[in-house]
């Protein structure tokens, strides 16, 4: 059986597997992007899914410009996308 970590993504709890990247758990709760572009204001998410294109950067626990194609889930850790700033 898979242990269930939970987090939050712009105030709002999601739960994860255990093991997952961040970018997989906001794909499975719906989330399609988190970020955008800084001139065009293009949606931007999980793209590449290895660490490549930088596409899926998003904030970790107050760690700006994380790639969460490469960031596991943890349970307590806090999400926060652009859209506020």
């Amino acid at each position: 059986m898979t242990k269930t970590v939970t987090l939050t993504f712009d105030g709002r709890p999601l739960t994860a597997s255990a093991g997952q990247s961040v970018g997989a758990a906001l794909t499975d709760a719906g989330a399609r992007s988190w970020r955008t572009t800084r001139h065009a204001g293009r949606p931007r998410g999980l793209f590449c899914g290895i660490g490549v294109c930088f596409d899926c950067l998003i904030t970790v626990d107050g760690l700006p410009d994380q790639r969460a194609c490469l960031v596991p889930v943890r349970d307590g850790m806090v999400l926060r996308s652009d859209s506020d700033e």
